[in-house]
């Protein structure tokens, strides 16, 4: 068995570096020629992977400052409509769409000093697995970042209603 071409911290700076959509080949046109990496090493890699908040810490960390900047809560629906039988779909509200869509549940913690924007923390929404409801994985995202030492001078959610001063 041969070892993988692509790790996990390739597919993130390519991520990182990519101004817009991310796509396989996209990935495999930007890596350097030594590291003969086909498209489909990127998708094999994402199925290796199983998704996990901490790496997303850990490349987060250097770039926060704990004790300034506000923390964001923001849930997003990623649309998935012609889903039949994918993990994690479910018949969400979709503020974009205004009416319930077939979509992931996604809810995520960004750091913000106004010019900076580092997403720290993320949960997905699975309600019939998880048996969790988004304000559970909101006060989850809220326990891990006092418990990782943000003193932030407010917590906003991104629908503009919620502003709480630390």
């Amino acid at each position: 068995m041969s070892h993988p071409k692509v790790s996990d911290t390739d597919d993130i700076d390519f991520l990182i570096a990519s101004p817009r959509q991310a796509t396989a080949t996209e990935g495999q046109r930007t890596q350097p020629a030594s590291a003969d990496a086909a498209h489909d090493a990127y998708t094999r890699l994402l199925h290796r992977l199983e998704p996990d908040p901490e790496t997303l810490w850990r490349d987060a960390e250097p770039e926060v400052r704990r004790t300034t900047g506000v923390l964001v809560l923001d849930d997003t629906v990623l649309d998935k409509p012609y889903a039949r039988a994918i993990d994690l779909v479910h018949r969400l509200w979709s503020g974009k769409h205004r009416r319930v869509v077939q979509g992931i549940g996604l809810l995520t913690l960004l750091w913000t000093d106004g010019d900076r924007h580092v997403p720290c923390d993320y949960r997905l929404y699975d309600k019939p697995i998880d048996g969790k409801t988004k304000n559970d994985h909101f006060g989850d995202l809220i326990a891990a970042a006092h418990a990782r030492g943000f003193t932030p001078s407010a917590w906003c959610s991104t629908g503009g209603t919620a502003v709480w001063p630390m």
